[in-house]
Formats: C-alpha cells, structure tokens, sequence
C-alpha cells in the first residue's frame, strides 16, 4: 500500500530487511501476537499522529514502478468487525495514468490507550481494462494464522518500533521511529514537527521507506532511501 499501509502493500507499506539494524520491538511482537478482548478496541480512530475522521480524503503524488501515480485515501463512514474488533474502513485507490490500478480496504481501529491497529486489508491490481488480475496481499486478522499489529503508538518516542502486520508471505511490514521534531516539506504545506519512521519488510529485502507523519493528518509523505525509487507526497485534503 502506498500509503495507508500501500507503498509496500500496498496497503502493506515498503520494504527492507529485519536485521540487527532494525530492531522490530519484541514487546510490541507479543502485544500484536495476543488476543486482545474486543471491548478494548474501538472504530474512532483519533490518535493526533494517525486520525480517522469520517468523509476525510487524503490526496497524493507519487511514482511507482517507474510509473506517475495519484492516490485518493478516504476514510468512510463504514465500520467492519475483524477478529471480534470494530474497525474503521479506508479506502484507498490507486491511479496510473487516469486508469485506477489498485483498490484496498484497509481496517484500522483503536484501543483504550489510544494505540493504532491495523487488522487486516482487502486489496485487488487491476489491468487497464478494470479486470481484476492479483488479489495478493490481502489478509485479516484471525484468518489462517494472519495476526493485527500496532500500526501508531499512542506517544512515539525514538527508538520505537515493532510489527505493523502479520500473515505470512504476504504481509509482515515492520517499522521503527527515528525522529519525533523532523522537518519535511510537500506540495500541500511544509512542516517542522514530523514524525518520521523507516519501514521494512522481509519480503522485499534490502529497500526501506522513510515515512513522515503530522499531528492532525496523518502521513504526508513517503520515498524509498533504500534499494529502489518510489515516492508519494500529499497534495491535497479534503474533509
């Protein structure tokens, strides 16, 4: 997923290798690995870092595969249980050359503490004919093995990072913290107070993706620093 969870994922966000370098928080691991009873989650996602207010859609550009890109985020008014959990659904569609190529639901929800989980995405490539042709990557959690994972924290700090998703093969996206005051700018505003991650996965080794996120909004932007090029800026908001 470029950016939802979709760079990598798309809905499954970039990759890169799990090593040494990149600790992926084992206390996280065993949090996202647990059974956590329904009750503690809820479809209002409103972590400043990662927000989900209902009608809201987030509009990016970007390059994929070589490949001028726009994709629209939008977050509906829909809810969806996934393994017993409420869960807000995003919408996120894919563009290439005004032709949609990749559509995803995405399942979020929010526990007590004010974590982010991400339970699970339905996703399909598209020709450009509007045949569907791939439905891989798509996971929900409790199905086959498949586990949610924190996809925000409710406070990030340095050093911060663990697992995002798990179904293996097919998604197992891993982040870290790196910077909590970063400076990025991007077509719809600059910003001095970013939160910035790298994220990885061990299904694509040696890339990884630097991912900004602002109180508020949510992510603003993402490229690839590591093993390829690809990018994706916010443009616009609407909502």
């Amino acid at each position: 997923m470029l950016i939802g969870v979709a760079f990598t994922a798309t809905a499954c966000t970039s990759g890169g290798s799990g090593d040494a370098d990149h600790p992926t928080g084992s206390a996280q691991r065993r949090a996202a690995a647990s059974n956590v009873p329904s009750r503690h989650f809820s479809a209002k996602v409103n972590n400043p870092w990662f927000p989900l207010p209902p009608g809201r859609t987030l509009v990016y550009k970007g390059v994929k595969d070589g490949e001028k890109t726009e994709e629209y985020l939008t977050v509906s008014d829909t809810t969806q249980k996934i393994d017993g959990a409420p869960c807000r659904v995003v919408l996120d569609r894919l563009f290439s050359h005004g032709a949609l190529v990749e559509t995803t639901r995405d399942y979020y929800t929010q526990d007590s503490q004010g974590n982010v989980w991400y339970f699970g995405e339905d996703t399909a490539e598209l020709d450009q004919h509007g045949n569907m042709v791939s439905t891989d990557g798509t996971w929900h959690a409790g199905r086959s093995g498949a586990k949610p994972g924190i996809f925000m924290t409710a406070h990030p700090k340095n050093g911060d990072g663990g697992s995002q998703e798990y179904f293996k093969g097919q998604a197992e996206d891993h982040y870290k913290v790196i910077g909590v005051d970063a400076k990025v700018q991007v077509p719809y505003r600059s910003f001095e107070h970013a939160l910035e991650t790298n994220e990885w996965t061990p299904l694509e080794p040696g890339v990884i993706d630097a991912k900004y996120y602002v109180k508020g909004l949510g992510t603003v932007k993402e490229i690839t620093v590591k093993g390829g090029d690809e990018r994706n800026v916010l443009v616009a908001v609407h909502g």
